[in-house]
C-alpha cells in the first residue's frame, strides 16, 4: 500500500515500537522502502557562549557519532527482519525536529509517517470533557498538524504495557 515510509527515531527504545507496525504496513511488499530519520541536536542555550570550545566540539563530535552508530545498528536490524526492500537512515543536525521531518517527507515523496508519541511534553491526563486520557508529545503534534502526509502515531502507554 505504502511504498515510501519514514520513521523518526529519537535513540530511545520506546521510539523503536513504531518498528513492528512499519513490518506489518510493508508486509510481503518488496518494492516497499524504509527511511529512518533522526533529528540531532547538541545546542542548549547555555552552551551558546561554548560552540567553538574544543571540549564543546568533542562533545558534539562524540554524540553525532553515536547518533550515527545507532542509526546503523536499527539499519541493520530491519535488513536482518526483511522489512523493506530497502533501508536508508538520515542524520540532520537540527533544533527543530518536528519542521526537519514534515520537510523531509515532503520533499522526498514520503508516502506515511510512522512514529511513537512519547508524551513527554504533552498534556498527561484526562482531557476536561471527554473521559480519555490524552498522551501526544509536542514533537508528534507538532507533525501531526504539519505533516502533508498521513501520521500513524504509535501509543507510548501501549508500547509501554508490551515491555
Amino acid at each position: 500500500m505504502y511504498k515510501k515510509i519514514l520513521v523518526p527515531l529519537d535513540g530511545s527504545k520506546l521510539a523503536e515500537y513504531a518498528l513492528p507496525h512499519v513490518k506489518k504496513i510493508v508486509k510481503d511488499d518488496s518494492s516497499s522502502e524504509v527511511t529512518i530519520i533522526r533529528v540531532f541536536s547538541v545546542d542548549f542555550p547555555e552552551f551558546k557562549n561554548l560552540q567553538k570550545h574544543q571540549a564543546y566540539l568533542e562533545l558534539k563530535d562524540t554524540a553525532m557519532a553515536e547518533a550515527k552508530q545507532y542509526l546503523v545498528d536499527v539499519e541493520t536490524k530491519l535488513r536482518n527482519a526483511g522489512i523493506a526492500a530497502k533501508v536508508n537512515s538520515v542524520l540532520i543536525e537540527s533544533d527543530r525536529p518536528a519542521t526537519i521531518i514534515t520537510d523531509y517527507a515532503a520533499d522526498n515523496e514520503i508516502e506515511i509517517i510512522v512514529m511513537v508519541t512519547r508524551g513527554y511534553t504533552g498534556l498527561i491526563g484526562k482531557s476536561p470533557g471527554t473521559g480519555k486520557r490524552t498522551m501526544l508529545g509536542s514533537v508528534a503534534m507538532k507533525i501531526l498538524h504539519e505533516a502533508s502526509v498521513p501520521v500513524l502515531l504509535v501509543r507510548a502507554d501501549y508500547c509501554i504495557g508490551k515491555l
